[in-house]
């Protein structure tokens, strides 16, 4: 009986869809990125938009808006038409996290946003450079008290994120002085931390997960409640002596908030048929994601409780909104 509703409730979802996914055909889709080319959140959207394309009969262009952490991307959200041919794909710092630490981020994500669909979680992580001796998180702490005196420079891939408070952190129950060193986006970070002009930075295993693989930069801690399994070998950040980061960003898909149902349903069951294709679940893994569709009410849950997690975590630390 539970799968003949879940059948039912499937056919009704194609049905209501249906006029929208028709109406689509022949116009492109834009999904919005924050972030440059380059980065995990790039490609990520990328293997979703060659597959969604097939399924939505229209050309699904990735249209990068990089800078102020999905800032810019977001605002560009809320300036769309809100006629289902333009959807966000983010993760949890510009939904989540910068209404926290921004006094006028230029958006309301509750007002101006409405979740489509939620498709994966990941872990951020702290990495050294290749010339960095560090093999753990304690051993990077050594190295920086033994070689500089204490201080270092760690790269983010924006300024006020999750990766600057963890920075903070790791720094305030060391006793060290690292400074949060911001990029815009991951890809300019990871170049420096390759070519050895930064020895440490934090992001999301997404972005590290390759070099990782081939030795050109080590990963020594992971976000979570226990080691993922595409690096089972690294330790968590409690493990690793840091504790208090446990909620796991996500990633999830937006459109503006007065978007048709039948458009939100036609692309949210679009991405659930793309995310059941063994291809692509298989290749969003390698990259470091727990891949899982969410329904919208699921993502508003999860984004909720995610900000609430991270508004403590924020205000604990001191931090007043810029």
């Amino acid at each position: 009986m539970p799968n003949r509703r879940r059948i039912l409730q499937s056919l009704a979802t194609v049905a209501v869809a249906a006029p929208w996914v028709a109406r689509a055909e022949g116009r492109t889709v834009r999904l919005l990125v924050g972030f440059p080319p380059g980065g995990g959140t790039d490609a990520i959207a990328r293997v979703l938009a060659e597959r969604l394309k097939d399924e939505l009969g229209a050309p699904v262009i990735v249209d990068n808006r990089p800078g102020a952490g999905g800032q810019l991307a977001a605002q560009a959200l809320k300036a769309a038409a809100a006629d289902g041919s333009t959807f966000l794909l983010s993760h949890d710092h510009t939904v989540s996290i910068l209404p926290l630490v921004l006094r006028q981020p230029g958006f309301d994500p509750a007002r101006d946003f409405v979740p489509v669909a939620g498709f994966a979680s990941f872990a951020n992580a702290f990495a050294v450079s290749a010339r960095t001796p560090a093999r753990s998180l304690g051993e990077y702490v050594a190295w920086v008290r033994r070689e500089g005196g204490g201080r270092g420079a760690v790269g983010i891939p924006a300024a006020a994120s999750v990766p600057e408070f963890l920075v903070r952190i790791v720094a305030e129950r060391n006793g060290l002085d690292l400074v949060a060193v911001p990029y815009r986006g991951s890809a300019p970070m990871m170049a420096d931390m390759l070519g050895e002009q930064i020895t440490a930075g934090v992001g999301s295993v997404p972005d590290f997960i390759e070099n990782h693989r081939h030795g050109r930069l080590r990963v020594v801690a992971v976000m979570g409640t226990r080691r993922i399994a595409q690096m089972p070998e690294v330790p968590t950040l409690a493990e690793s002596g840091v504790a208090g980061f446990e909620e796991l960003p996500y990633y999830g898909v937006f459109a503006p908030a007065a978007t048709p149902r039948p458009a939100l349903d036609g692309f949210a069951a679009a991405l659930s048929r793309v995310l059941a294709q063994p291809a692509v679940h298989e290749r969003l893994t390698a990259m470091g994601l727990s891949v899982g569709f969410m329904e919208p009410a699921q993502l508003e849950a999860r984004e909720r409780a995610y900000r609430a997690a991270w508004a403590r975590i924020i205000a604990a630390s001191g931090f007043q909104p810029q």
